[in-house]
C-alpha cells in the first residue's frame, strides 16, 4: 500500500471524494481480499486502478483483476497520462460506468469458494483456538452474577440485563460457543462455524456440560441469514478478517442483528502485526508448510531471532504463540487482513453500523497513561474521538487487534450514552469490573493504592489513587449511585474532583455504569 498519492491519483481523488461524482461514495487505497486498490465504489462494485507504463498488460495485473472480478467487482484501468491531460473526459467516462448496473451482483455465498474452501481446510487440520476439555473454571467464574452483569453493561449501559437473550456466536471455533452457553444459562445461544472439526470439539463440551441452550450449525458467516433468526447479541471475534470480503460478512451479521442489539467484534490491527506480516512473507518465500515438523522448525527459528525483531514482541504478548496451531493461524493462514482505526470506522459505516466503544478503551484514549503526560496531550484531546483513537493507535504502535462493540446505525438512542456533561452522572451506579485489581504494595509517592485492569497489555495504564480517591473507590458496591457514594465519603474533595475521578475510573476500564436510572 502506497502512503502518498501520485500526482495522477491526487488529481482524480480531488474530484471523486466526498460524493462529488454523481453522489457516489469512493474510498481510496482500500483493502479488498488480499489486494489494496487505488479507488473503489462499493455501492456499484467498481474499482479504479491508475497505471503508468510499468504496469502495461502485466500478468500480475491480469491475475489481480481476475480475482477481484470473481468477488463481483468491475475493474477499470486508466492511464496516469489520461488523468493529467483529459481529466474531464475521464470523469465523464467514470460517471457513465457508475450509472450502469453492476456487471455482477454483490458476492454470493458461492463466490470466492476457492479461497473459502482453503480457509475451511486450514481449520479442519489446525483447529483454533486449541481445544479445551474442561470449562469448570469458567462455570465458577460466572456463577458470580456481577461478572455477567458487568458484561451486559458493557453492551447496554442503559438497560437491565436482558432475559432470554438470543445470542449468535459467529465463527465459534472449538469452545467459544460452549463458554457463552455456560455463562448465560437463561440465553439461547446459536453458533456457526465452517469447520466440522471445531464444531465436533464444541459438541463434546455441549454433551459434557449438558448445554441445552446451545444450537450448532455448520454455516459460513455470509450465509447466516439462512438461519431465519434475529439476535440481540452477536459475538464475532477473530473471524471477519479471514473472509474473502469482510464487508459482505459484516453486512450479513448486521442483517440478523436486532435493531437495539449489540455486536462484539474483534479484528486484527495493522501496526501491531507488522512482525506477523514480515514472517508471513518469509514463510511464503521459503514455502514453509503446516506439517508438525515444519511448524516445530518454524517455532525454533522464531525463538532464535533477536529480541528486537518485530515478531518478538508479538510472541511475548500472545500466550499461546508457540502452540503449533496458533503458530499456523498467525503465520500460515491462507486469508488474512488487518485494519487501522480509520479503516475500522469507515468499514462500520459502509456496513450500516456505528461504533459503540472499545472493549478496553484506555489504550485508545489520550487522557490515559503515558500519553496523557506527553507535550501533545492537549492537542490530542482537542481532536474528535475517532481521530483521538487513530492518533493514539499510532503512538502506541503495537496494538495487534481491535476489540470493540458496535450497533446498528438505525439504533434507537446514542451509541455511547455515558456522558459526564450535565448532572445525569450522579445517578449512575458504578460497578467494578471483576477482572481488575487493587494493589497496595510498592506504591508511587502520594498514592495509597494502584488500580490495574488485567486485560490491559500496557503497564502505563495502571492508575494510582490518593486517600480521598480511595475513600470514593471503596464505596463502589454496584448498588449505590455516584451521588449516594459521594454523600458518604467524608474526604471526597470538591464536586468537580469527584466527577473527574469517576470519569477516570471509567476511562481506565476499572468500572462500568448502570445508567438505567438516567434514561
Amino acid at each position: 500500500m502506497r502512503r502518498a498519492l501520485t500526482p495522477a491519483e491526487f488529481a482524480l481523488w480531488k474530484h471523486i471524494r466526498d460524493r462529488q461524482l454523481g453522489g457516489f461514495k469512493f474510498d481510496r487505497q482500500e483493502p479488498i481480499d488480499r489486494y489494496y486498490v487505488d479507488f473503489v465504489c462499493r455501492e456499484r462494485r467498481l474499482i479504479i486502478e491508475l497505471d503508468g507504463g510499468q504496469h502495461s498488460e502485466s500478468s500480475e495485473d491480469r491475475q489481480r483483476d481476475s480475482e477481484l472480478s470473481a468477488l463481483g467487482y468491475r475493474v477499470i484501468r486508466i492511464w496516469n497520462s489520461d488523468v493529467i491531460e483529459n481529466l474531464d473526459g475521464v470523469l465523464q467516462m467514470l460517471l457513465s460506468e457508475l450509472e450502469r448496473e453492476p456487471l455482477t451482483p454483490p458476492l454470493s455465498p458461492q463466490a470466492g469458494r476457492g479461497r473459502a474452501d482453503a480457509v475451511r481446510a486450514f481449520y479442519e487440520s489446525h483447529p483454533y483456538p486449541a481445544p479445551i476439555g474442561n470449562l469448570d473454571r469458567h462455570r465458577e467464574l460466572y456463577r458470580k452474577p456481577d461478572r455477567r452483569r458487568a458484561l451486559s453493561l458493557l453492551l447496554w449501559p442503559t438497560e437491565q440485563p436482558r432475559a432470554n437473550r438470543e445470542i449468535l456466536v459467529a465463527g465459534c471455533g472449538t469452545s467459544q460457543a460452549a463458554i457463552h452457553a455456560l455463562r448465560e444459562p437463561d440465553a439461547r445461544v446459536t453458533a456457526i462455524d465452517i469447520s466440522e472439526t471445531s464444531l465436533r470439539y464444541t459438541r463434546d463440551l455441549q454433551r459434557k456440560y449438558r448445554l441445552q441452550n446451545l444450537a450448532l450449525h455448520r454455516l459460513a458467516i455470509e450465509q447466516v441469514e439462512e438461519l431465519g433468526q434475529m439476535f440481540d447479541q452477536i459475538v464475532c471475534t477473530g473471524v471477519l478478517h479471514h473472509l474473502p470480503d469482510p464487508d459482505i460478512g459484516l453486512r450479513s451479521l448486521r442483517n440478523v442483528l436486532a435493531q437495539n442489539g449489540a455486536m462484539h467484534l474483534m479484528v486484527y490491527a495493522a501496526y501491531g502485526r507488522a512482525g506477523i506480516y514480515m514472517m508471513q512473507e518469509y514463510c511464503r518465500l521459503l514455502g514453509v508448510g503446516a506439517s508438525d515438523e515444519e511448524l516445530r522448525d518454524l517455532g525454533t527459528t522464531i525463538g532464535a531471532l533477536s529480541s528486537d525483531h518485530p515478531i518478538a514482541g508479538v510472541a511475548r504478548r500472545a500466550k499461546d504463540f508457540r502452540n503449533p496451531d496458533a503458530l499456523a493461524d498467525a503465520l500460515l493462514h491462507p486469508q488474512d487482513r488487518a485494519y487501522t482505526v480509520p479503516q475500522l470506522y469507515a468499514w462500520l459505516e459502509r456496513c450500516g453500523l456505528s461504533f459503540g466503544r472499545w472493549f478496553e478503551q484506555a489504550p485508545y484514549l489520550p487522557q490515559c497513561g503515558a500519553v496523557a503526560r506527553t507535550p501533545h496531550a492537549a492537542r490530542l484531546a482537542s481532536l474528535s474521538p475517532p481521530l483521538q483513537h487513530a492518533a493514539v493507535e499510532l503512538l502506541r504502535g503495537t496494538m495487534p487487534k481491535h476489540n470493540f462493540i458496535a450497533y446498528r446505525d438505525d439504533r434507537l438512542g446514542d451509541s455511547q450514552p455515558i456522558t459526564f456533561d450535565g448532572d445525569a452522572w450522579r445517578n449512575y451506579v458504578p460497578l467494578r469490573l471483576p477482572w481488575t485489581l487493587c494493589i497496595r504494595e510498592r506504591l508511587p509517592p502520594g498514592s495509597v493504592a494502584v488500580l490495574i485492569n488485567r486485560a490491559h497489555t500496557y503497564p502505563d495504564l495502571a492508575l494510582p489513587i490518593d486517600a480521598a480517591q480511595e475513600q470514593i473507590f471503596a464505596g463502589i458496591d454496584g448498588k449505590r449511585s455516584i451521588g449516594e457514594i459521594l454523600q458518604n465519603a467524608a474526604e471526597a474533595g470538591g464536586d468537580e474532583q469527584a466527577r473527574r475521578f469517576m470519569e477516570q475510573l471509567w476511562e481506565y476500564d476499572q468500572i462500568v455504569f448502570d445508567a438505567t436510572a438516567s434514561y
